[in-house]
């Protein structure tokens, strides 16, 4: 009869096995010989390794941004994200969700992490904890997750206990909840609603996940942050708007920003920063609508943050493009520039002449085509059917 050291045995065993068949976990043989090779030839070979990340990661593209959009539906509806990860993984979760306040002036508490053995456990007691199941799902019970919350468990092998207990504690109170992972089929992927699975392949170091798959999580948790701010208009284009200026560098950030959104004077960005608060959005929503900013404030109210929907519709700017004449001169303008290596020459009309617009088919006449008919009389041509025209 078989008792629970053989039974302990048994489940041993089967760990092993799972963990020779993950991908990895694996190495090479490029890399048996490596104690033997010089600085340089290790620094290139681990380089060549690391190339394959970012083609994982976009082959993961559909699946990130479903998980985004999923997301971005609960922080808008005063949710929250939670990243939970052990180990190397939870500080990679630590670093991304720490950087949201500063970077994006998040509310705090809005983007957290759960890191297995608590975020002041030493890396050594971090690394043990992470097989405690209970203790992930506890950490999620003891941060109230509920339905408007996101909760994206990160894991490369996607068998992590610590993360697996957090994310099926989360789907249980009716979170939102993802995997990240670096291979192919996982627990995790098939607990979670969202799985995002970045395959980089076999380490440089065999089994040393904090390498390419560590990579791999910190570029999915870049997409995932970065993009959900944008779609929370957290941006204006590609510039931090919302960026807390609490250090001497982060106010000159912040002065540039304004300038490069308005194109407006030195002077008038630091007034305009300082009537704000030093809020970047606010100074340039008074700049761009030529409000104050108490007026610039509320509109950024009313558009949930949004500049682009604070600012007032305007109609495009430049030349009516109308009549033929115009589109004639717009040809010659292009036919010259090609003709002088594209140096931007301009072809100009004589000071006081006006393009002419084409006459109705029924009021033209002579022998001139109507489509030269404008640039005969420009070079100063009788044109036949003048005189019939003239009062």
């Amino acid at each position: 009869m078989l008792g629970p050291s053989s039974d302990l045995d048994d489940s041993t065993a089967a760990e092993r096995r799972a963990l020779d068949e993950l991908a990895t976990e694996s190495g090479g043989e490029a890399s048996l010989d490596y104690d033997l090779r010089s600085t340089s030839e290790l620094v290139v070979l681990m380089n060549r390794f690391d190339q394959t990340v970012p083609d994982a990661v976009l082959g993961a593209a559909d699946a990130l941004a479903e998980t985004v959009d999923a997301i971005v539906d609960r922080l808008r509806r005063g949710g929250r994200l939670v990243y939970v990860g052990a180990g190397s993984s939870g500080r990679i979760a630590e670093l991304d969700a720490a950087e949201c306040q500063s970077t994006f002036s998040t509310e705090p508490g809005q983007v957290v992490a759960l890191q297995a053995g608590g975020e002041h456990a030493t890396p050594l007691e971090q690394e043990a904890a992470e097989d405690d199941r209970e203790a992930g799902a506890a950490g999620v019970r003891e941060l109230g997750v509920g339905p408007l919350d996101a909760v994206v468990g990160v894991s490369a092998s996607g068998r992590t206990p610590f993360v697996l207990g957090a994310v099926e504690e989360a789907s249980r109170a009716g979170a939102c909840t993802a995997g990240v992972v670096s291979v192919g089929e996982s627990e995790l992927g098939l607990l979670a609603d969202h799985e995002i699975s970045a395959v980089v392949g076999p380490e440089f170091l065999a089994g040393s996940t904090r390498l390419k798959a560590g990579s791999a999580q910190k570029l999915v948790l870049n997409s995932i942050s970065t993009v959900s701010m944008i779609r929370l208009g957290k941006t204006f284009g590609n510039l931090m708007v919302d960026v807390s200026a609490t250090n001497e560098k982060l106010r000159a950030r912040v002065r540039r920003i304004v300038q490069t959104a308005t194109g407006a004077s030195n002077e008038r960005v630091d007034e305009a920063l300082a009537a704000a608060g030093g809020s970047a959005k606010v100074a340039i929503v008074s700049i761009l609508a030529g409000v104050d900013a108490d007026e610039a404030h509320e509109r950024l109210a009313t558009t949930s943050g949004s500049i682009r929907l604070a600012l007032p519709r305007r109609r495009p700017s430049g030349p009516r493009r109308r009549g033929g004449a115009w589109r004639a001169h717009q040809r010659d303008r292009q036919r010259l520039g090609e003709r002088k290596g594209n140096r931007g020459s301009r072809l100009r009309r004589p000071a006081g002449q006006r393009f002419r617009r084409r006459r109705p088919a029924r009021c033209r006449r002579g022998g001139i085509p109507p489509s030269r008919r404008g640039s005969a009389r420009d070079r100063g041509h009788r044109v036949p059917g003048d005189l019939h025209h003239r009062s």
